[in-house]
């Protein structure tokens, strides 16, 4: 026996202790899948989840799509044809289809609401429906409220301008830039894609519209290479690719990684190769330094002159030759001797010192004496050759 619809309702509450924003039929299956399954599905704050029926209080699946990367519709709305749009999650690709367009409309819009915290543009919705949207909206806000808005990196100085001033804020880390990143504007852009194809096919550069950023991508075509350019907002709950449908990803470096994952791996981004060197100078050997210079003069310096050493007129007597000892004997030396030879040999020595100090004055001043002589008498014999060669010419 199926219980009261109401009972069936507490149960599923006291479970899932949520909020119910919205319910109805669906039908759901895995991308590897071929034929969809039928289900009730509660979206209760951000979980989905599944029943097989209507009557079933207990939930056969659940789909967490708090960390939804994107949402996208197979084709576009149509009033008569089934709504099919796929869920992509961080571990598997949910699809699923409604085969009323109106039911999966308004489906596609309660999810977007609750996950960006914002009603999402272009919904084919009445303005009642709308206004259901708004209260869902305020609740979920209350109950969740939304994540501080990542900071901005540094604006180029020539959008300065451009964009009015921002309000001072306490400074925040600035958040990972793309190695793509570039602070040009489009016609830059697209001339560096086009000037050098090699080096990548998506440039990340500033907007000229506050908080946002433009993507400036290479897209190879049969008809030959097509260059495009999106938009990509930052909002609290981070960054929307502004598509015929939106989709919102976590950081610039996800932005990078849908468009590269849309085109089938066919985009890398744009990272400008450094130069490399290729050939190994070596460097010449150091030159011996010398240290005489060229401008340096040599100076002869005068040669040392010694005096002859003279002896002493002073005759000594020859000291007597030593006696040698007896055999057997042992000699005793004579302290007194010994100390009275000593002082008559330093005597002698300073004697010597004193001739040879004295000789070798003497020398030298016969040597200037007679140096000077010869130039008066050299300059005598000028001074008279050229007295008579005068006379001669009188």
């Amino acid at each position: 026996m199926s219980m009261h619809p109401r009972v069936v309702h507490r149960r599923r509450a006291t479970i899932t202790a949520l909020p119910l924003y919205y319910s109805g039929h669906l039908l759901k299956k895995h991308r590897k899948e071929k034929d969809f399954k039928k289900y009730y599905g509660e979206l209760r704050g951000v979980t989905l989840f599944l029943y097989k029926d209507d009557t079933q209080d207990t939930y056969t699946e659940k789909l967490e799509l708090e960390e939804l990367k994107s949402m996208d519709l197979d084709s576009p709305y149509q009033r008569k044809e089934p709504t099919i749009f796929t869920l992509t999650l961080p571990k598997e690709e949910v699809q699923l289809k409604m085969d009323n367009p109106d039911t999966g409309e308004e489906w596609r819009g309660y999810i977007l609401t609750v996950i960006k915290k914002e009603i999402p543009g272009k919904l084919q919705l009445l303005p009642g429906q709308v206004l259901q949207l708004q209260e869902v909206l305020a609740e979920e806000r209350r109950r969740n409220p939304p994540k501080p808005r990542p900071p901005l990196p540094p604006r180029p100085s020539f959008l300065l301008s451009a964009s009015p001033p921002l309000p001072k804020e306490e400074p925040k880390s600035a958040p990972e830039v793309p190695v793509c990143f570039l602070n040009v504007t489009r016609q830059e852009a697209e001339q560096m894609l086009e000037a050098n194809p090699e080096y990548g096919s998506m440039i990340l550069r500033p907007s000229t519209l506050a908080n946002s950023y433009a993507l400036t991508l290479r897209q190879l075509t049969p008809s030959g290479p097509v260059m495009k350019n999106y938009r990509v907002t930052s909002t609290n709950s981070g960054f929307v690719i502004e598509l015929d449908k939106a989709v919102t990803v976590s950081s610039l470096n996800d932005v990078l990684k849908y468009f590269i994952e849309r085109m089938e791996y066919r985009l890398h981004p744009y990272m400008s190769s450094l130069p490399y060197d290729t050939c190994i100078d070596v460097s010449p050997a150091p030159k011996s330094i010398s240290i005489i210079s060229s401008t340096q003069k040599t100076v002869s310096l005068p040669k040392a002159q010694v005096a002859p050493m003279q002896r002493s007129k002073t005759k000594q007597e020859p000291l007597p030759p030593p006696t040698e000892p007896v055999d057997g004997e042992y000699v005793v030396p004579d302290d007194e001797d010994h100390k009275v030879k000593l002082a008559e040999l330093d005597g002698e020595l300073r004697e010597v010192l004193k001739l040879r100090r004295e000789n070798t004055y003497a020398a030298t001043d016969q040597e200037d004496v007679s140096t000077y002589e010869n130039q008066t008498n050299a300059k005598s014999h000028c001074s008279t050759a050229q007295w008579n060669t005068k006379s001669v010419a009188m």
